[in-house]
């Protein structure tokens, strides 16, 4: 399965950009033997968009045909991280291809792509900036990843 990270904005380079790249590399090499093949990021432009629902359309345009899709949104529903664990090895088991994070710009997700999500994500009431909250998925994915393949990563 393949995981792709859909996020409104550029993220230039700097230590948030750093972590997010050592986070995937970390999931990649260590989602392999699960059948976790890739971690990507996919960055659309924010000034193509204009609107929610004109970022909405050039995020759809991104996702792979068929993809299981997880938004970010602070409505969205809170999980331990094992449990998050579990619904990517859901999907996983269940055949799932492609599985795509979202990750709106700074007004959020348009409301009918979260609605036609798989998952509504949050990480807390709090609002996260976008870079910030790439950071937190992908250093997520990793603690998932390592989970599901019993690394002492994860101190529950």
């Amino acid at each position: 399965m393949r995981l792709h990270i859909v996020a409104v904005g550029r993220l230039r380079s700097g230590p948030e950009a750093e972590l997010i790249s050592d986070y995937c590399q970390r999931a990649e090499r260590s989602g392999r033997p699960l059948g976790i093949s890739k971690v990507s990021v996919t960055e659309i432009d924010e000034r193509k968009g204009g609107s929610k629902s004109g970022e909405a359309a050039l995020l759809e345009r991104a996702l792979p045909k068929g993809a299981a899709i997880v938004a970010l949104d602070e409505r969205g529903r809170n999980l331990t991280s094992p449990a998050f664990a579990d619904r990517i090895a859901g999907w996983r088991d269940a055949g799932c291809q492609d599985l795509a994070f979202l990750i709106g710009g700074a007004d959020g997700l348009d409301p009918a792509l979260v609605a036609r999500a798989d998952l509504a994500l949050s990480f807390g009431k709090m609002v996260w900036p976008h870079m910030l909250a790439r950071v937190m998925l992908s250093e997520q994915i990793y603690r998932a990843v390592s989970i599901l393949s019993g690394s002492p990563y994860h101190r529950a």
